[in-house]
């Protein structure tokens, strides 16, 4: 149940905190709106803030908190990013006793709060707010974090507003955008003269910046007052432009006109992509996803680009023992290999390495990919399309009617293509697929909830690999700091390695934008399938058990090679501490 449904209306009704006539018109007012039903009861005053969030606190057992008294620890900001805690309407509080303490709007919204759980990797207290304080918090609390200030000062002009701000203003802004940047045409000729000439060129150097940047996303979002220009770099949004929000139509229309979508659709979401041709010979894939919100089109573009693309093993940050029992399961004939982790850990680039490794004339490898971000030679790609019913489990089957020797499946979400992946294993053809779990050995248990046999587990599963993205220390700017030995050993480290153990951070240079961190390296834990894992796999046993019989045989846990990564002097304890976490 969610506190945006009519369920809550009933609920309400039974507590006789509201009529029936109540919630038939605030029903009507929140198709009218599409706002939450508990804050359209406010709003039209059938109850308060302060009864809704007493019943809610009952309701779900979340202890009620008031944002306004309590202070909220600023530093956990950076573990739950502003698009979840707007979207969820929920904020991190504080920390007590290992538990991330969160205020949200909805305590019956379970999905928040896994999601919350995983992206932290932490144990999650929720706590109920109303949702005005929350909203307010968070704009409050993330304003603060964000101090980047992006709009060049030359257009803060006395008495000049910014919408007074013309596109040629912030074309110098951003740099003039490159004049041999062309958009490849995979149909006809799209019809640019729809655009004025200068969105065109301010586009343009949006997507220059970008690339110039290092930056993995672009995310466009229109507000009331603003239209925000935010870069993913090394895994963390970065505020760069504010543009009039009269701007928005245009831009949005560029950007579609551009991935060839439909420009007259605003309400629906809508998926593309943009080839573009840079310096000639360089090319570079945008892909695009459109998403209708409040204010307009939020557009978010993820960059492609191949050559950047680092698909050699040995260079993947795997310590020497886990290249060797990676290398040694994917060099198998048949069985199942697993890569685990969030979206953007890079299980992607993993899996394309293995493939490139094992990509010989002699060998039929087919892959199954929602969506093909990369394409390469000598392999068959299909990508999904759930609209037509061509989903994973579909593809799977057709794929084994086509002599594949090795399968590449994007992920595993249900228990059809668990079932059809693991059979094909078992039937004499390597498969490689991702599941989105926190470590390895939670992905038995998860195998296991969706409904696969643990028998079946334990004779497909060769090996599973968990990863997360940590980011570089600045090389520039990367100086020696001073740790006392009760943080190391806190973090995870053994009495031997604290005695000489050195740490590093970056001080922040202009090379890594003051933020002291350049590039990402991966994180891993590798946990392959033997026959002691097997006994206990069949037994039922625990993730927790598995787990402690994976590092008695030789596993090195996620929280484990950060450590190691720390101690060649490649990222910070900080970092660590953000991708990974010990029971």
């Amino acid at each position: 149940m969610s506190v945006g449904t009519p369920l809550l209306g009933q609920l309400l009704i039974k507590a006789n905190l509201i009529t029936e006539a109540q919630l038939n018109e605030a029903l009507r007012v929140q198709r009218l709106e599409g706002k939450r039903l508990g804050s359209v009861l406010v709003k039209l005053g059938y109850i308060n803030e302060e009864s809704l969030i007493t019943f809610l606190s009952r309701q779900y057992n979340a202890p009620p908190i008031n944002l306004t008294e309590q202070r909220v620890d600023t530093t956990l900001l950076k573990l739950i990013p502003y698009e979840t805690a707007k979207r969820y309407q929920l904020i991190p509080v504080s920390k007590e006793g290992g538990a991330l303490k969160i205020a949200i709007s909805d305590p019956s919204n379970s999905l928040a709060i896994d999601d919350v759980k995983f992206i932290t990797g932490m144990k999650v207290a929720v706590y109920v707010a109303s949702e005005s304080s929350i909203l307010s918090a968070i704009e409050k609390y993330y304003a603060q974090k964000d101090q980047k200030v992006v709009l060049d000062n030359k257009m803060k002009q006395p008495g000049k507003k910014q919408d007074d701000v013309t596109v040629e203003d912030l074309t110098k802004v951003i740099g003039s955008a490159m004049d041999d940047l062309t958009v490849i045409e995979d149909k006809e000729e799209a019809p640019i003269e729809q655009v004025d000439a200068p969105i065109v060129k301010l586009v343009n150097g949006i997507l220059m910046n970008a690339l110039r940047s290092r930056a993995s996303d672009i995310h466009i979002e229109p507000s009331e007052e603003m239209l925000r220009v935010r870069y993913r770099i090394d895994g963390v949004l970065q505020p760069v432009l504010k543009l009039p929000v009269k701007m928005k139509n245009a831009i949005t229309s560029r950007i579609k006109i551009m991935s060839h979508l439909d420009i007259s659709e605003r309400r629906l979401p809508q998926d593309g992509r943009i080839k573009l041709k840079i310096g000639g010979d360089k090319e570079i894939d945008f892909r695009v996803s459109t998403l209708p919100t409040i204010f307009g089109e939020k557009i978010v573009m993820r960059l492609l680009d191949k050559s950047n693309l680092q698909l050699e093993l040995n260079k993947l940050g795997f310590d020497e023992k886990q290249l060797l029992d990676f290398l040694e399961a994917i060099e198998k004939p048949y069985g199942m290999i697993l890569v685990t982790g969030p979206t953007g850990s890079g299980k992607t680039t993993t899996l394309y390495s293995a493939l490139s490794h094992l990509n010989k004339p002699g060998v039929n490898i087919m892959t199954a990919e929602d969506p093909v971000e990369y394409n390469f030679f000598g392999i068959n790609q299909v990508q999904m399309k759930e609209d037509i019913g061509l989903n994973f489990a579909t593809v799977l089957r057709s794929f084994l009617r086509q002599d594949p020797d090795i399968i590449l499946v994007g992920e595993i979400r249900d228990f059809e293509t668990a079932e059809i992946a693991i059979k094909a294993a078992l039937t004499g053809h390597l498969v490689l697929s991702t599941l989105h779990t926190n470590d390895a050995p939670s992905t038995i248990t998860r195998l296991v909830n969706m409904g696969i046999e643990p028998v079946l587990i334990s004779t497909s599963v060769i090996l599973i690999l968990a990863q997360r993205l940590a980011r570089k220390i600045c090389t520039s700017c990367k100086t020696e700091e001073n740790v006392s030995e009760k943080v190391l050993l806190k973090l995870g480290c053994s009495p031997d390695e604290v005695k000489d153990m050195k740490c590093y951070i970056g001080r922040g240079c202009p090379e890594c934008n003051n933020t002291g961190y350049r590039g990402r390296l991966a994180i891993h834990e590798i946990m392959p399938i033997k026959e002691e894992i097997k006994e206990l796999i069949l037994s039922g046993a625990s993730a927790a058990d598995i787990k402690k019989e994976a590092i008695r045989l030789g596993m090195s846990t996620l929280r484990q090679s950060g450590i190691n990564k720390i101690k060649q002097g490649l990222t910070t304890i900080e970092e660590v501490l953000r991708v990974t976490f010990e029971d």
